[in-house]
């Protein structure tokens, strides 16, 4: 009777699990693909439609600065939504944040150009960026939240919460392959006058589906239980503030260097390969779509790695292994070869997705049930903004300023030494309960300094 009732309850657990991991999965996803699109479309169309009054490299650098707008405003976003998830709840923050995301990308496939609108076009398009990016900074943190909140006892956060992850690779996987199949099914003429606006308009069929999922899963049990006891944090960001800032550098330093990592081995090929090679925008494509299938492949696997052997060593191995292979994967691209361009990015999209896989445990875990929401995200999308956002602002300077791709290779060594040295200054957290988290944070918080 006891084994009975035991599997009777541990079953419907596990079941909701899945499906909250499931839930988390699709939205971030959509969320992800229509923040890809855009960084596609930055580096291949927006220049000659949003920003054609300039010389192509700075058309290509405001194109490409509009993608970094997003970067920035994810702390915002993060602070907002990370503020609300605290004080309402986790699941609010993903049907909000789903809809701006989605009607943000819909209304961009229907801006009207620098042609037709002169400098409105680029403004326009600007300021639904900075939608965008307000959406994905809440996002994250109410994704890989209410993941890791269903499984506070487990021993399986690590995996769960890569699921949250590996959203990333496969949003590029549709936002590439949409771009591709338009690019190939119609003429050059065509593929600049609607054929770009496709995969926006896309995403209003996407983010109806991902709504509809997310509106049947469970509030956190553990943010549930703070209800209860009306225990929620009345200042959320004052809060972590005052008694959390390490936790948030530590995340921040942790971050940073896979961004950019991100960045270089795949996104920049799309700029680099055409502009500089003098290669087909095709090769560039294709290198950035097995860039995405080799984070398909390692961020499950890393998640799991994670929970086996700890959130630092899985972190230590993909950036040390990062620094070696940013020098590699220049060597490797600068023969114009396209079987070992597209190695090159699927290597090092490899390793980071051994940064990237245990960010969605590693870094809740440094954060108490009542401001987790908060510092977490805050902490993840802060590093955008020495990450992501600077990224080709700096790399494409890098190369027509010295004709040369080792600066930077340079460049992302030591965003990368930066994660090693943020992750040794963390602690493991892989294998105790969120609950004994909490104790552990909050004591830390009121010790003296």
């Amino acid at each position: 009777m006891e084994a009975t009732a035991t599997l009777g309850t541990t079953q419907p657990k596990r079941q909701s699990i899945a499906r909250v991991a499931g839930a988390s999965l699709i939205g971030t996803t959509l969320e992800f693909y229509d923040h890809f699109i855009y960084g596609s479309a930055a580096a291949l169309v927006f220049p000659k439609l949003f920003f054609p009054q300039a010389s192509p490299l700075v058309s290509t650098l405001l194109a490409l600065a509009s993608y970094g707008v997003a970067f920035v405003m994810r702390p915002v976003g993060a602070a907002i939504f990370g503020h609300f998830g605290d004080r309402i709840g986790r699941k609010w923050i993903l049907m909000v944040t789903l809809l701006m995301m989605g009607v943000a990308t819909f209304a961009i496939g229907c801006l009207p150009t620098y042609a037709a609108i002169g400098i409105a076009a680029p403004i326009l398009l600007v300021l639904l960026r900075v939608v965008q990016g307000l959406a994905l900074g809440g996002e994250w943190g109410g994704a890989a939240i209410i993941v890791n909140e269903f499984d506070p006892e487990g021993r399986r956060r690590g995996f769960y919460g890569s699921l949250v992850q590996i959203a990333a690779p496969i949003g590029l996987l549709l936002a590439n392959g949409v771009f591709a199949v338009v690019t190939w099914s119609v003429s050059e003429e065509a593929w600049l006058t609607w054929g770009w606006r496709v995969p926006f308009l896309l995403s209003a069929i996407l983010i109806a589906v991902g709504v509809w999922i997310r509106y049947s899963i469970a509030e956190s049990p553990l943010f549930a239980k703070l209800e209860e006891t009306h225990a929620e944090a009345h200042a959320p960001i004052m809060e972590v503030l005052r008694n959390h800032l390490k936790p948030v550098a530590i995340a921040i330093g942790s971050r940073v260097g896979s961004d950019i990592a991100f960045y270089v081995f795949t996104l920049f090929l799309l700029v680099y390969l055409p502009q500089y090679l003098g290669m087909p925008r095709s090769v560039a494509l294709n290198a950035v779509l097995m860039g995405a299938v080799a984070q398909v492949i390692g961020i499950p696997l890393f998640g799991h790695l994670a929970d086996k052997l700890g959130r630092r060593p899985v972190l230590l191995f993909g950036a040390i292994g990062g620094i070696v292979w940013a020098f590699v994967f220049f060597w490797l691209v600068n023969t114009k070869t396209p079987a070992l361009i597209v190695l090159a990015s699927f290597v090092g999209m490899f390793f980071t997705a051994a940064m990237f896989s245990p960010l969605a445990s590693y870094i809740p875990e440094m954060f108490p049930t009542r401001v987790r929401c908060t510092g977490a995200s805050i902490g993840f999308q802060a590093a955008g903004i020495f990450g992501g956002a600077p990224a080709p602002l700096i790399a494409v300077p890098l190369v027509a300023s010295f004709g040369s791709s080792t600066p930077v290779a340079i460049y992302l060594a030591l965003a990368l030494a930066l994660v090693v040295i943020s992750v040794l200054a963390a602690r493991e957290t892989a294998h105790i309960g969120l609950r004994e988290v909490d104790a552990v944070t909050q004591r830390s918080a009121a010790a003296p300094a």
